[in-house]
């Protein structure tokens, strides 16, 4: 390796052999990543000097941020550059007239919006962690939130970026207004690309003022079609909510913390039981318009029919962070998804109609598992028989015994059509219930952003991606001539 000579006085190296792994405080089982060298980057040359180094030299680059998301994407082997622009972290301008802000990669976006409350604004995103998580990895990502239904994703909000690539050059696209029609929308395609193309180091958003006040308003719902109904019934009405979700479960666990709108002590029943769940409204505005947005919901009659609860201030934040992370405090799989909004019931009964032949092979394996507990079979889905009774890792899961029943829980974007599943299983029944989520027409895209490695040696965490493989080649390519962003973790 050659010594360095290109990085600021500024910028962070350690060398040597080690091992990183996302934040704790998490289930599951964390990947540990081993990482040759870490660089802490202080300025965007730094960014840009360190790129350009690792791609001469055939060295792969992980760029990362608080690591909210590094056990998401495909497993990553050995790093030889771990790029942590967490030193990059201040809002570098913020126009307060034209509601916009300049930001850098590494800020988290909790500190941001501490900084534009200041001025009475903020930067409306959400997504899981949101705490901790950084601006580059939320723009990487596309991650987003409830949020999502009125003020979009990141990608939606970003005007202008700063990106740094493998050829040492700094580029900039968009502008710090608003209203730009200047050249190509660079910051749309990068975002999202789990920065297999650049290194975000800086970008623009456009921002929103705060809100006065909000409520909350929640919806028990007994079934699919209830719920449904009051989606369909939500959508053709005039009210204006920030954020419109569902919730559904086929369980109600202590362990798996089943959804209660008022933020209660869950009771205990059995797994396995049809799909309930509920609907969650969130209004803000001023006062007197989120009052009355929340009558006109109430009024509504299929929202009559549902035991609803209104809370604001402190509750209803507990509400909201409850709802951010209970996918993500509870065991199994998490994928996202989409599909049609008006298509809510058909998505809930397909899965349903997914999980209940799962849940009776799992059912036979623990019988077969009992009589021959090291030799018992796979049960995989056709296509993937053959190469996957070969896999170790594999006949070890089989070897430990499954789950009972396969556990699922949604959340979503009602308004929107996309949302995550989590699928609490062992490895082969979770592979067997994405293959078929991917196979149905009522899902569109189905990935993975959390799962063990087992998981992800049975199903690809992206999926088919068909005609899209070549673009996605061209593009990386392009930006990336000797691939060595993302350690292919990332889509491209």
């Amino acid at each position: 390796m050659q010594p360095r000579q290109d990085l600021s006085h500024a910028a962070i190296v350690r060398r040597g052999a080690r091992s990183v792994s996302p934040p704790s405080g998490r289930r599951g089982r964390p990947r540990r990543a081993h990482v040759t060298e870490v660089i802490e980057p202080a300025t965007a040359a730094d960014v840009a000097a360190a790129l350009r180094h690792a791609s001469e030299e055939r060295q792969s680059v992980v760029i990362r941020g608080a690591g909210t998301k590094s056990d998401w994407g495909r497993p990553a082997g050995h790093i030889d550059v771990l790029l942590d622009m967490r030193r990059l972290n201040r809002v570098l301008a913020h126009q307060h007239g034209d509601l916009t802000a300049v930001i850098e990669a590494g800020a988290t976006l909790h500190d941001v919006n501490h900084t534009l409350a200041r001025h009475g604004q903020w930067l409306p995103l959400d997504p899981p962690f949101a705490e901790h998580a950084t601006i580059g990895g939320i723009l990487a990502t596309n991650d987003s939130g409830p949020l999502r239904h009125r003020y979009g994703t990141p990608r939606d909000l970003v005007i202008g970026i700063q990106l740094a690539t493998t050829d040492g050059v700094i580029s900039k696209a968009g502008g710090q207004v608003v209203k730009n029609v200047a050249g190509y929308d660079l910051s749309k395609l990068v975002a999202g690309s789990f920065g297999s193309l650049a290194a975000f180091v800086s970008a623009t958003f456009k921002l929103t003022p705060l809100p006065a006040a909000s409520k909350t308003l929640t919806l028990d719902v007994p079934d699919v079609a209830s719920l449904a109904q009051v989606v369909r019934t939500v959508m053709a009405s005039q009210i204006e909510p920030i954020a419109f979700e569902v919730a559904a479960t086929n369980t109600t666990t202590e362990a798996g913390r089943p959804f209660r709108t008022d933020v209660g002590r869950p009771s205990r029943t059995e797994v396995g039981r049809p799909f309930r769940g509920a609907v969650i409204l969130r209004f803000a505005s001023l006062p007197n318009v989120v009052d009355a947005q929340i009558d006109q919901a109430k009024a509504l009659a299929p929202l009559q029919k549902c035991p609803a609860t209104i809370v604001d201030g402190d509750r209803e934040r507990a509400l909201w962070r409850e709802h951010a992370t209970r996918l993500w405090d509870a065991d199994g799989a998490i994928v996202r998804a989409s599909w049609l909004p008006a298509d809510i019931a058909a998505a809930l009964n397909e899965l349903e109609r997914i999980v209940e032949p799962a849940m009776a092979t799992e059912r036979e394996r623990s019988d077969l598992m009992e009589r021959e507990p090291f030799d018992a079979p796979l049960i995989l889905s056709p296509s993937k028989d053959e190469r996957v009774a070969q896999d170790r890792p594999v006949r070890r899961a089989a070897a430990a015994g499954p789950k009972a029943s396969p556990s699922i829980e949604v959340i979503g974007r009602a308004g929107v059509g996309a949302g995550l599943i989590r699928i609490d299983a062992d490895e082969p029944a979770q592979a067997r219930i994405i293959g078929q989520l991917r196979e149905t027409a009522a899902f569109g895209n189905v990935v993975i952003v959390r799962g063990s490695a087992v998981l992800k040696t049975l199903v690809d965490v992206w999926g088919p991606q068909g005609d899209r493989q070549s673009l996605f080649g061209s593009l990386k390519q392009a930006f990336d001539p000797n691939g060595v962003l993302n350690a292919g973790r990332g889509p491209l």
